[in-house]
Protein backbone atom coordinates (compact mmCIF):
# COMPACT_ATOMS: atom_id res chain seq x y z
CA UNK A 1 0.00 0.00 0.00
CA UNK A 2 1.42 3.38 -1.00
CA UNK A 3 2.02 6.16 1.53
CA UNK A 4 -0.45 8.47 -0.24
CA UNK A 5 -3.19 5.84 -0.13
CA UNK A 6 -2.49 5.16 3.56
CA UNK A 7 -2.75 8.89 4.33
CA UNK A 8 -6.05 9.04 2.44
CA UNK A 9 -7.49 6.17 4.47
CA UNK A 10 -6.30 7.59 7.80
CA UNK A 11 -7.66 11.00 6.83
CA UNK A 12 -11.16 9.64 6.15
CA UNK A 13 -13.80 11.09 8.48
CA UNK A 14 -15.15 7.66 9.39
CA UNK A 15 -11.77 6.72 10.84
CA UNK A 16 -12.25 9.43 13.48
CA UNK A 17 -15.62 7.89 14.34
CA UNK A 18 -14.03 4.45 14.70
CA UNK A 19 -11.33 5.87 16.98
CA UNK A 20 -14.01 7.62 19.05
CA UNK A 21 -15.95 4.35 19.39
CA UNK A 22 -12.83 2.51 20.55
CA UNK A 23 -12.06 5.27 23.06
CA UNK A 24 -15.61 5.06 24.46
CA UNK A 25 -15.24 1.32 24.96
CA UNK A 26 -11.78 1.77 26.50
CA UNK A 27 -12.88 4.51 28.91
CA UNK A 28 -15.91 2.47 29.99
CA UNK A 29 -13.66 -0.56 30.43
CA UNK A 30 -11.33 1.44 32.66
CA UNK A 31 -14.29 2.61 34.77
CA UNK A 32 -15.76 -0.88 34.90
CA UNK A 33 -13.42 -3.69 33.69
CA UNK A 34 -16.30 -6.18 33.42
CA UNK A 35 -17.59 -4.21 30.40
CA UNK A 36 -14.69 -5.38 28.25
CA UNK A 37 -16.12 -8.85 27.73
CA UNK A 38 -16.93 -10.25 24.33
CA UNK A 39 -20.65 -10.51 25.09
CA UNK A 40 -20.95 -6.87 26.16
CA UNK A 41 -19.02 -5.58 23.16
CA UNK A 42 -20.95 -7.66 20.63
CA UNK A 43 -24.26 -6.66 22.25
CA UNK A 44 -23.43 -3.03 21.51
CA UNK A 45 -23.35 -3.94 17.83
CA UNK A 46 -26.42 -6.19 17.92
CA UNK A 47 -28.55 -3.51 19.60
CA UNK A 48 -27.55 -0.96 16.97
CA UNK A 49 -29.41 -2.79 14.20
CA UNK A 50 -32.44 -0.48 13.99
CA UNK A 51 -30.37 2.70 14.33
CA UNK A 52 -27.97 1.46 11.65
CA UNK A 53 -30.83 0.81 9.22
CA UNK A 54 -32.24 4.28 9.89
CA UNK A 55 -28.80 5.91 9.65
CA UNK A 56 -27.85 4.44 6.28
CA UNK A 57 -31.31 5.30 4.97
CA UNK A 58 -31.26 8.93 6.04
CA UNK A 59 -27.61 9.22 4.95
CA UNK A 60 -28.83 9.11 1.33
CA UNK A 61 -31.08 12.09 2.05
CA UNK A 62 -28.49 14.06 4.03
CA UNK A 63 -25.91 13.55 1.30
CA UNK A 64 -28.23 15.39 -1.10
CA UNK A 65 -28.38 18.33 1.32
CA UNK A 66 -31.86 17.56 2.69
CA UNK A 67 -33.25 16.08 5.93
CA UNK A 68 -36.03 13.68 6.94
CA UNK A 69 -37.51 13.80 10.44
CA UNK A 70 -40.36 11.41 9.60
CA UNK A 71 -38.32 8.19 9.70
CA UNK A 72 -39.22 7.49 13.34
CA UNK A 73 -42.92 7.63 12.44
CA UNK A 74 -42.34 5.42 9.37
CA UNK A 75 -40.68 2.92 11.69
CA UNK A 76 -43.64 3.10 14.08
CA UNK A 77 -46.26 2.62 11.35
CA UNK A 78 -44.30 -0.24 9.76
CA UNK A 79 -43.87 -1.92 13.15
CA UNK A 80 -47.61 -1.57 13.82
CA UNK A 81 -48.54 -3.26 10.54
CA UNK A 82 -45.93 -5.97 11.15
CA UNK A 83 -47.52 -6.69 14.53
CA UNK A 84 -51.06 -6.75 13.11
CA UNK A 85 -50.06 -9.10 10.30
CA UNK A 86 -48.31 -11.34 12.86
CA UNK A 87 -51.46 -11.43 15.00
CA UNK A 88 -53.36 -12.66 11.93
CA UNK A 89 -50.79 -15.39 11.32
CA UNK A 90 -49.43 -13.73 8.18
CA UNK A 91 -46.10 -14.69 6.63
CA UNK A 92 -42.82 -12.84 7.03
CA UNK A 93 -42.82 -12.24 3.28
CA UNK A 94 -46.12 -10.40 3.56
CA UNK A 95 -44.75 -8.32 6.43
CA UNK A 96 -41.64 -7.33 4.49
CA UNK A 97 -43.58 -6.43 1.35
CA UNK A 98 -45.96 -4.33 3.46
CA UNK A 99 -43.26 -2.37 5.29
CA UNK A 100 -41.31 -1.79 2.08
CA UNK A 101 -44.42 -0.46 0.36
CA UNK A 102 -45.20 1.79 3.33
CA UNK A 103 -41.65 3.14 3.37
CA UNK A 104 -41.51 3.62 -0.39
CA UNK A 105 -44.89 5.39 -0.48
CA UNK A 106 -44.02 7.80 2.33
CA UNK A 107 -40.56 8.36 0.86
CA UNK A 108 -42.06 9.16 -2.54
CA UNK A 109 -44.50 11.56 -0.88
CA UNK A 110 -41.64 13.32 0.94
CA UNK A 111 -39.45 13.37 -2.14
CA UNK A 112 -42.10 14.96 -4.34
CA UNK A 113 -42.95 17.53 -1.69
CA UNK A 114 -39.33 18.53 -1.12
CA UNK A 115 -37.78 18.13 -4.58
CA UNK A 116 -40.69 18.91 -6.90
CA UNK A 117 -42.62 21.53 -4.92
CA UNK A 118 -39.53 22.97 -3.25
CA UNK A 119 -40.90 22.88 0.31
CA UNK A 120 -38.10 23.03 2.96
CA UNK A 121 -37.37 19.43 3.89
CA UNK A 122 -37.48 20.00 7.64
CA UNK A 123 -40.97 21.54 7.47
CA UNK A 124 -42.40 19.02 4.99
CA UNK A 125 -41.12 15.90 6.74
CA UNK A 126 -42.15 17.30 10.11
CA UNK A 127 -45.68 17.53 8.72
CA UNK A 128 -45.40 13.98 7.41
CA UNK A 129 -44.30 12.87 10.86
CA UNK A 130 -47.47 14.35 12.37
CA UNK A 131 -49.68 12.69 9.74
CA UNK A 132 -48.11 9.28 10.30
CA UNK A 133 -48.43 9.53 14.07
CA UNK A 134 -52.12 10.18 13.59
CA UNK A 135 -52.41 7.20 11.23
CA UNK A 136 -50.70 4.96 13.80
CA UNK A 137 -53.26 5.89 16.44
CA UNK A 138 -56.05 5.33 13.94
CA UNK A 139 -55.02 1.86 12.71
CA UNK A 140 -54.23 0.60 16.23
CA UNK A 141 -57.24 2.25 17.93
CA UNK A 142 -54.76 3.71 20.42
CA UNK A 143 -53.82 0.28 21.78
CA UNK A 144 -50.51 -1.52 22.10
CA UNK A 145 -50.15 -4.35 19.59
CA UNK A 146 -48.92 -7.40 21.47
CA UNK A 147 -49.26 -11.14 21.99
CA UNK A 148 -48.01 -12.09 18.56
CA UNK A 149 -45.56 -14.88 17.98
CA UNK A 150 -44.62 -17.18 15.14
CA UNK A 151 -41.37 -17.13 13.23
CA UNK A 152 -41.18 -13.33 13.27
CA UNK A 153 -40.57 -13.49 17.04
CA UNK A 154 -38.14 -16.39 16.70
CA UNK A 155 -36.01 -14.49 14.20
CA UNK A 156 -36.04 -11.39 16.39
CA UNK A 157 -33.46 -12.83 18.76
CA UNK A 158 -31.87 -15.46 16.55
CA UNK A 159 -28.06 -15.67 16.65
CA UNK A 160 -26.05 -16.88 13.67
CA UNK A 161 -22.50 -17.28 14.96
CA UNK A 162 -20.24 -15.87 17.66
CA UNK A 163 -23.30 -14.28 19.35
CA UNK A 164 -23.91 -12.04 16.30
CA UNK A 165 -27.62 -11.67 15.58
CA UNK A 166 -29.22 -12.60 12.27
CA UNK A 167 -30.61 -9.11 11.74
CA UNK A 168 -27.26 -7.41 12.38
CA UNK A 169 -25.57 -9.64 9.79
CA UNK A 170 -28.28 -8.72 7.28
CA UNK A 171 -27.84 -5.06 8.23
CA UNK A 172 -24.09 -5.26 7.60
CA UNK A 173 -24.81 -6.68 4.14
CA UNK A 174 -27.12 -3.72 3.45
CA UNK A 175 -24.44 -1.31 4.70
CA UNK A 176 -21.90 -2.90 2.36
CA UNK A 177 -24.29 -2.67 -0.59
CA UNK A 178 -25.12 0.97 0.19
CA UNK A 179 -21.42 1.81 0.52
CA UNK A 180 -20.54 0.18 -2.79
CA UNK A 181 -23.45 1.90 -4.55
CA UNK A 182 -22.57 5.39 -3.26
CA UNK A 183 -18.81 5.09 -3.66
CA UNK A 184 -18.32 2.82 -6.68
CA UNK A 185 -21.25 3.32 -9.03
CA UNK A 186 -21.93 6.29 -11.28
CA UNK A 187 -25.55 6.75 -10.23
CA UNK A 188 -24.66 6.26 -6.59
CA UNK A 189 -22.21 9.15 -6.72
CA UNK A 190 -25.05 11.41 -7.88
CA UNK A 191 -26.30 11.71 -4.27
CA UNK A 192 -23.05 13.35 -3.16
CA UNK A 193 -22.80 15.39 -6.35
CA UNK A 194 -26.28 16.86 -5.83
CA UNK A 195 -25.52 17.70 -2.20
CA UNK A 196 -22.19 19.27 -3.09
CA UNK A 197 -23.48 21.48 -5.90
CA UNK A 198 -27.03 21.00 -7.17
CA UNK A 199 -26.63 23.63 -9.89
CA UNK A 200 -23.42 22.10 -11.15
CA UNK A 201 -24.98 18.63 -11.06
CA UNK A 202 -27.80 19.82 -13.30
CA UNK A 203 -25.30 21.30 -15.76
CA UNK A 204 -23.52 17.95 -16.18
CA UNK A 205 -26.78 16.09 -16.78
CA UNK A 206 -27.60 14.80 -13.30
CA UNK A 207 -31.30 15.04 -12.47
CA UNK A 208 -31.47 16.71 -9.06
CA UNK A 209 -35.21 16.08 -8.87
CA UNK A 210 -34.92 12.35 -9.53
CA UNK A 211 -31.90 11.92 -7.27
CA UNK A 212 -33.60 13.52 -4.28
CA UNK A 213 -36.80 11.55 -4.80
CA UNK A 214 -34.83 8.29 -5.01
CA UNK A 215 -32.96 9.26 -1.83
CA UNK A 216 -36.23 9.74 0.05
CA UNK A 217 -37.67 6.47 -1.27
CA UNK A 218 -34.57 4.54 -0.14
CA UNK A 219 -34.71 6.32 3.22
CA UNK A 220 -38.37 5.37 3.68
CA UNK A 221 -37.77 1.74 2.74
CA UNK A 222 -34.89 1.42 5.20
CA UNK A 223 -37.11 2.92 7.93
CA UNK A 224 -39.78 0.38 6.96
CA UNK A 225 -37.32 -2.49 7.39
CA UNK A 226 -36.28 -1.01 10.75
CA UNK A 227 -39.95 -1.09 11.77
CA UNK A 228 -40.16 -4.80 10.94
CA UNK A 229 -37.02 -5.42 13.02
CA UNK A 230 -38.50 -3.42 15.89
CA UNK A 231 -41.67 -5.54 16.02
CA UNK A 232 -39.74 -8.77 15.56
CA UNK A 233 -37.25 -7.95 18.31
CA UNK A 234 -39.59 -6.62 21.00
CA UNK A 235 -42.73 -8.64 20.30
CA UNK A 236 -45.01 -5.68 20.94
CA UNK A 237 -45.57 -2.27 19.37
CA UNK A 238 -46.71 0.79 21.32
CA UNK A 239 -48.17 3.88 19.68
CA UNK A 240 -45.00 5.85 20.40
CA UNK A 241 -42.72 3.28 18.74
CA UNK A 242 -39.86 5.02 16.95
CA UNK A 243 -40.50 8.38 18.62
CA UNK A 244 -37.20 10.29 18.75
CA UNK A 245 -35.32 7.74 16.67
CA UNK A 246 -34.89 10.27 13.88
CA UNK A 247 -32.67 12.49 16.03
CA UNK A 248 -30.47 9.54 17.01
CA UNK A 249 -30.14 8.48 13.36
CA UNK A 250 -29.22 12.01 12.27
CA UNK A 251 -26.67 12.27 15.08
CA UNK A 252 -25.23 8.90 14.05
CA UNK A 253 -24.77 10.10 10.47
CA UNK A 254 -23.09 13.35 11.45
CA UNK A 255 -20.93 11.56 14.02
CA UNK A 256 -19.94 9.18 11.24
CA UNK A 257 -18.74 12.00 9.02
CA UNK A 258 -21.85 12.69 6.93
CA UNK A 259 -22.04 16.47 6.57
CA UNK A 260 -25.44 18.06 7.27
CA UNK A 261 -24.78 20.53 4.44
CA UNK A 262 -24.62 17.59 2.02
CA UNK A 263 -22.04 16.37 -0.46
CA UNK A 264 -19.84 14.55 2.03
CA UNK A 265 -19.86 11.26 3.91
CA UNK A 266 -20.11 7.50 3.51
CA UNK A 267 -22.19 4.60 4.78
CA UNK A 268 -19.44 2.99 6.85
CA UNK A 269 -19.19 6.12 8.97
CA UNK A 270 -22.97 6.23 9.40
CA UNK A 271 -22.96 2.61 10.60
CA UNK A 272 -20.19 3.30 13.11
CA UNK A 273 -22.04 6.37 14.34
CA UNK A 274 -25.13 4.23 14.88
CA UNK A 275 -23.17 1.85 17.09
CA UNK A 276 -21.92 4.79 19.16
CA UNK A 277 -25.38 6.31 19.60
CA UNK A 278 -27.07 3.00 20.43
CA UNK A 279 -24.36 2.12 22.97
CA UNK A 280 -24.83 5.20 25.14
CA UNK A 281 -27.45 3.63 27.41
CA UNK A 282 -25.36 0.52 27.99
CA UNK A 283 -22.21 2.54 28.64
CA UNK A 284 -24.03 4.75 31.16
CA UNK A 285 -25.04 1.69 33.17
CA UNK A 286 -21.47 0.45 33.41
CA UNK A 287 -20.15 3.90 34.27
CA UNK A 288 -22.72 4.14 37.06
CA UNK A 289 -25.05 6.80 35.67
CA UNK A 290 -28.80 6.18 35.34
CA UNK A 291 -30.15 5.67 31.78
CA UNK A 292 -32.34 8.74 32.28
CA UNK A 293 -29.32 10.75 31.09
CA UNK A 294 -29.50 9.01 27.71
CA UNK A 295 -31.55 11.70 25.92
CA UNK A 296 -29.55 14.50 27.56
CA UNK A 297 -26.24 13.08 26.40
CA UNK A 298 -27.65 12.36 22.94
CA UNK A 299 -28.81 15.98 22.65
CA UNK A 300 -25.46 17.32 23.84
CA UNK A 301 -23.59 15.12 21.39
CA UNK A 302 -25.85 16.21 18.53
CA UNK A 303 -25.26 19.91 19.29
CA UNK A 304 -21.50 19.44 19.63
CA UNK A 305 -21.32 17.39 16.43
CA UNK A 306 -23.32 19.93 14.44
CA UNK A 307 -21.20 22.83 15.73
CA UNK A 308 -17.97 20.98 14.89
CA UNK A 309 -19.34 20.09 11.45
CA UNK A 310 -20.28 23.74 10.78
CA UNK A 311 -16.85 24.97 11.88
CA UNK A 312 -15.14 22.31 9.74
CA UNK A 313 -17.18 23.30 6.70
CA UNK A 314 -16.44 26.99 7.27
CA UNK A 315 -12.71 26.28 7.60
CA UNK A 316 -12.76 24.20 4.40
CA UNK A 317 -14.51 27.01 2.50
CA UNK A 318 -12.04 29.62 3.81
CA UNK A 319 -9.04 27.46 2.89
CA UNK A 320 -10.41 26.88 -0.61
CA UNK A 321 -11.02 30.62 -1.02
CA UNK A 322 -7.52 31.41 0.20
CA UNK A 323 -5.99 28.94 -2.26
CA UNK A 324 -7.91 30.56 -5.13
CA UNK A 325 -6.72 34.03 -4.08
CA UNK A 326 -3.11 32.88 -3.80
CA UNK A 327 -3.37 31.21 -7.19
CA UNK A 328 -4.73 34.39 -8.79
CA UNK A 329 -2.02 36.47 -7.15
CA UNK A 330 0.66 34.14 -8.47
CA UNK A 331 -0.76 34.34 -11.99
CA UNK A 332 -0.91 38.14 -11.79
CA UNK A 333 2.71 38.36 -10.62
CA UNK A 334 3.81 35.98 -13.35
CA UNK A 335 2.01 38.04 -15.97
CA UNK A 336 3.54 41.27 -14.66
CA UNK A 337 7.03 39.78 -14.71
CA UNK A 338 6.69 38.73 -18.33
CA UNK A 339 5.45 42.18 -19.33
Amino acid sequence: MSVSKLKKILGARWISSLVFLLLLFLITGIAEPSFLSYSNIINCFNTSTMYTLLAIGIAFVIMTGEIDVSIGAILGLSAAYTGMIAQQGGSIGRMLVTVLLIGAAVGLFNGIGVAYFGVPSLIFTLGTNGILRGVIYSVTDGRTIENFGGMVSVYGNKMLFAEISLYYVITLVLVAIAHIVTSRTRNGKHFIAVGDNAGGANLVGISVLRTKIVAYVICGMMAGIAGYVFASKYGQVMNVAGNGYEMTAIAACVLGGVSLSGGLGNMVGAAIGAVIMSSISRLLVFIGLPPTYDNTITGIMLIVIVVVDALTQRRAVEMARRKRLLSRAAITEEGGGKA
